[in-house]
């Protein structure tokens, strides 16, 4: 009987020794929501771009607040757009808009985007994929936030991307009229004229577009365009030119 009191008496001793040899559990840091956001940004700003991202994820995955996630989700983005890896740039701006499409910064996003295509322009025989999707994309932002604050400096990209997409149009005409194959010019000329009447080189259009009627044997529709280029444009240097095939015409 003593040595089961004595046992019962160990039993106590044992628990609370036992317990005290445990290692005390670490409490949970609190998520600093400016802190962590500062770091994640001094990062980005020495280009430790990898580093960034892994900061920038927790983020998201722990501000309850939701105040920083949006921004990190951004940053991600940037990150992408500073290494030049623009299709994963894009794909994390869209991720962005899709999440947040009323943020404050949603316009900057599709700005963004906007820019990541319109800086792969080349020139109108290699820059016309380029210019068409940043056209696309500048149109989206007008629409979905007319009031951007980049509505100055996004007029002056879409009329640059309308005259290479134009320029670009012109020139496979122009291929197209120099092989004879009139149908195929008058296709592409029509179409610069309907999509865009602000272009620089229009009367070459007009000139041309009247011309591949004239060989197709299309005289009233190649007066009509002679006509319409010497109207609109009386001081081009194609203009005699123009008018002296206006007089052939009419013998």
């Amino acid at each position: 009987m003593k040595k089961i009191k004595t046992a019962l008496l160990l039993i106590p001793i044992i628990a609370v020794l036992s317990c005290s040899g445990k290692p005390a559990t670490k409490p949970a840091e609190v998520f600093d929501g400016p802190k962590s956001f500062a770091k994640a940004n001094e990062l980005m700003d020495k280009q430790e771009y990898e580093e960034a991202r892994t900061a920038l994820m927790e983020i998201k995955n722990r501000d309850l607040t939701k105040k920083y996630a949006p921004m990190a989700q951004l940053r991600i983005a940037d990150s992408y757009t500073k290494e030049e890896e623009t299709d994963r740039a894009v794909e994390e701006y869209r991720k962005f808009l899709d999440i947040y499409p009323e943020h404050k910064y949603a316009s900057y996003a599709q700005f963004q985007i906007a820019m990541i295509y319109f800086n792969q322009i080349e020139g109108a025989d290699r820059g016309y994929g380029g210019a068409s999707k940043a056209l696309e994309e500048f149109e989206k932002l007008k629409q979905m936030f007319p009031r951007n604050p980049y509505r100055e400096i996004m007029a002056v990209r879409i009329e640059k991307c309308k005259n290479i997409i134009a320029e670009h149009e012109f020139l496979v005409g122009t291929f197209y009229y120099k092989k004879e194959a009139y149908p195929a010019a008058i296709k592409r000329f029509q179409g610069v004229l309907r999509r865009f009447p602000e272009f620089k080189q229009e009367a070459g259009v007009l000139y041309q577009l009247a011309m591949s009627y004239k060989k197709l044997g299309e005289k009233n529709k190649a007066e009509e365009y002679f006509k319409l280029l010497i109207e609109k444009h009386p001081k081009n240097s194609l203009i005699p030119q123009a008018r002296k095939e206006l007089l052939s015409i009419k013998k």
